[in-house]
């Protein structure tokens, strides 16, 4: 019995009880805990978690363009969501990590915890077929799916970089070209970007110092979220 409580509340989040725990098991190990791990799964729950997002904002938004679909749907399925999914289910304090990612804070990094979300919602497709995980599926994102603005136009990186900073009284982020390589029709900026929380700075290439910039400042955001 003792195993099987200790996924009590996260049954109840999902609205779904495994009959096979091992399964349930495997989905929450990670790759540097064992040699069966949860990879496969996770790459099974990525598929079925796109399918029954896009047929859900298909069928909602019946007159919105493929476009604004994409970008919708982009923010439901995307890490930042995954994780947040599965800290609101407290996933964390049942992963299996080896040693070295639990010692290095692995149960809260944000890509840990998204990938062990896609692989819990693959091995509940495999053990109670498609129509239980899409109806778990819509229950986990039924409020995000409903606050949907199909004409919002989503922040870039750099202001919600600034944006995350600014909310914790940190120092504004700082960019710095550092090479500029190609020729000048085809030219590769590389871009490091500076930001408090981090011991080095983050460095990224783009056809522009403007894309270059932001990508840099998207992956610093990224790190920032996974150590936090």
């Amino acid at each position: 019995m003792q195993g099987i409580d200790k996924y009590a509340h996260l049954s109840k989040v999902l609205g779904y009880k495994f009959n096979d725990v091992s399964m349930l098991e495997l989905a929450l190990t990670h790759r540097s805990a064992a040699k069966l791990h949860n990879e496969r799964l996770e790459f099974l729950g990525d598929a079925v978690l796109g399918m029954v997002i896009g047929e859900a904002l298909f069928k909602k938004f019946p007159q919105v363009p493929e476009g604004k679909l994409t970008r919708m749907r982009s923010t439901l399925v995307k890490g930042e969501t995954l994780a947040e999914l599965a800290r609101e289910a407290k996933m964390g304090d049942l992963i299996k990590l080896g040693p070295g990612e639990m010692k290095s804070g692995g149960s809260r990094r944000g890509s840990i915890l998204a990938d062990a979300v896609e692989a819990v919602l693959g091995a509940i497709y495999l053990e109670a077929g498609m129509e239980t995980v899409q109806e778990v599926i819509l229950k986990l994102w039924q409020q995000r799916i409903e606050k949907l603005d199909p004409n919002a136009h989503p922040k870039d990186s750099k202001t919600r970089l600034q944006e995350y900073l600014q909310s914790r009284k940190l120092p504004l982020p700082t960019y710095e070209v550092i090479n500029i390589s190609g020729k000048d029709h085809a030219q590769t900026f590389e871009v490091g970007c500076q930001a408090a929380g981090l011991d080095d700075p983050v460095v990224a290439q783009g056809e522009s110092r403007r894309k270059a910039e932001q990508e840099a400042a998207k992956i610093t955001l990224e790190k920032l979220l996974n150590e936090s």
